[in-house]
């Protein structure tokens, strides 16, 4: 039997032992379940983007207005990025200059505060972002961070907290979304509350952008000044973000993005955003989407029905957030044992944790992943059976019952293709 040619021969022949990790990469997402929320598959059109001679170019500033010749492709293909993010969301203004996430959300405290000024944002503990005043960040160190969190009794976010924070503290910016947020975010609750205070609403919908896309979560374009999101995770694109905004914020916006944070572009991730933004505005992604929505329920029902305790009780997007304490496992030593057994995830703190950060009570999941690579509502009970018995594995030391999930995880994953991996040997 002839061997098969190395899946990137160049990079095998000049570097072959980090060929070799790129390949055990490669095998190591198409065997196993990846369950965290932030992560998912991009297709094989965005992963040659990405790989393209676009790399090569330098181009600070903005299409038609550069500080480098010989832009004539990548201000087209900077101008077609925007306008597919313009039309995809339904906004005035898109910049898809900032490198990821974090950066994107620093660009918006540089246009619209000044440091020292009072912004509000969801408490990390309770599901918010480090970028949206929390103090180890720099936005909580230059900024005074003000958060707000969720009701004890139902795990869903305290409007009340919202609005009387706002009308006392009378932030400049006023942050919704987050990264452990189960339910459907109210972004018109948000607006009015922004309104009254005359704040600047942002809506990061880094988690949710997909969701959006697909029309499977409501949109914050109506209600949010801002809209800052990661191009990655439910939207299936390359590891870059964006901007988007009312026209009356764009001057600031692009000002804050360069030259306030940033020098040139990313372009060969520039044309990977165009690539996933494409994707996402056919009917599929859709379908995709609100799968994804289906899959999250069904796989919450299924753990409620093994006695899980989940915050707020289930979910209304992509992402579950599970409460292990009435197991007596503790998230970290879930999430390792879950990773042994094939299943990835990551440990993390559930609303009014007793337990310290990295050492928390509760473990995230997600569906993105597992609904790119085609599994179904059907596949549900099955994962958290295997989630089950892997916690309860964890709680007794039971390597052989982690390895067998492990083998069953191997056998389905096979059954169901990962999209964008070019296996070889």
């Amino acid at each position: 039997m002839t061997a098969q040619p190395p899946a990137h021969p160049a990079l095998h022949a000049t570097d072959p032992e980090l060929a070799a990790l790129v390949g055990a990469e490669e095998r190591l997402q198409a065997d196993t379940l990846r369950l965290i929320p932030s992560e998912n598959y991009v297709s094989a059109a965005v992963l040659e983007a990405t790989g393209t001679v676009l790399q090569n170019k330098y181009s600070e500033g903005y299409p038609g207005r550069r500080y480098y010749e010989g832009q004539q492709n990548i201000d087209l293909v900077e101008t077609l990025a925007v306008e597919r993010a313009k039309a995809l969301f339904g906004v005035e203004h898109a910049n898809v200059q900032p490198y990821s996430g974090s950066p994107a959300n620093l660009a918006v405290y540089l246009a619209f505060a000044s440091p020292g000024d009072t912004v509000l944002g969801m408490s990390l503990p309770m599901g918010g972002h480090l970028t949206h005043g929390w103090g180890v960040s720099a936005t909580g160190t230059w900024f005074n961070g003000v958060q707000y969190g969720v009701r004890a009794d139902t795990g869903r976010i305290d409007f009340d907290q919202v609005r009387d924070l706002a009308r006392k503290e009378r932030p400049k910016i006023i942050f919704c979304g987050g990264t452990a947020v189960p339910r459907t975010i109210d972004f018109a609750a948000f607006g009015e509350i922004a309104r009254e205070v005359d704040a600047v609403l942002v809506a990061d919908i880094a988690h949710i952008a997909g969701l959006v896309a697909g029309g499977a979560h409501p949109s914050p374009v109506p209600h949010a000044d801002v809209v800052a999101t990661t191009t990655h995770k439910t939207l299936r694109g390359p590891r870059g973000a964006m901007l988007m905004s009312r026209a009356t914020h764009a001057k600031a916006i692009d000002k804050a993005v360069f030259p306030g944070l940033q020098g040139g572009p990313h372009n060969h991730t520039t044309a990977a955003i165009a690539v996933a933004l494409r994707e996402a505005s056919a009917p599929s992604f859709g379908e995709y989407a609100h799968a994804v929505v289906a899959n999250a329920k069904a796989l919450a029902e299924a753990l409620l029905a093994r006695g899980f305790d989940l915050v707020s009780g289930g979910t209304d997007n992509h992402l579950v957030l599970i409460d292990l304490t009435s197991k007596d496992v503790p998230g970290k030593v879930a999430a390792k044992a879950l990773d042994r057994a094939g299943i990835v995830v990551n440990y993390n703190t559930v609303p009014f944790d007793p337990r310290k950060p990295f050492d928390p009570s509760g473990i995230r999941i997600g569906t993105p992943s597992l609904t790119s690579r085609g599994l179904g509502t059907a596949d549900m009970p099955k994962v958290a059976e295997w989630i089950d018995r892997g916690v309860r594995a964890a709680g007794g030391g039971d390597e052989e019952a982690l390895a067998e999930i492990r083998k069953e995880v191997a056998e389905l994953m096979a059954a169901h293709p990962a999209p964008g991996l070019p296996l070889g040997d």
